[in-house]
């Protein structure tokens, strides 16, 4: 088991789902670190990272972090359309 010294922030976490999103490369640790507004502790971002893998938003390769995230249109479109009870 990981030893969590600090966990990261809901800012952090969308500041790095930002960084990736947005990114036209795979990044690599350093590089999200240095495009981050903020300093964040590697093992912050690291403990961020993980979290965001487990739940489909980004994907580890071997050139570094991707982001994979498409929410379905259909489901956009049954929410806006649906009948809110």
């Amino acid at each position: 088991m990981m030893n969590i010294v600090h966990y990261p922030s809901l800012k952090t976490i969308l500041a790095i789902e930002d960084v990736v999103k947005n990114a036209d490369i795979a990044l690599s640790r350093n590089q999200i670190l240095a495009r981050l507004p903020t300093k964040v502790m590697r093992s912050t971002l690291n403990l961020a990272l993980t979290y965001m893998e487990k739940r489909g938003l980004i994907l580890e390769t071997k050139k570094g972090f991707i982001w994979t995230f498409n929410p379905s249109k259909r489901l956009e479109k049954a929410e806006s359309e649906g009948l809110e009870v």
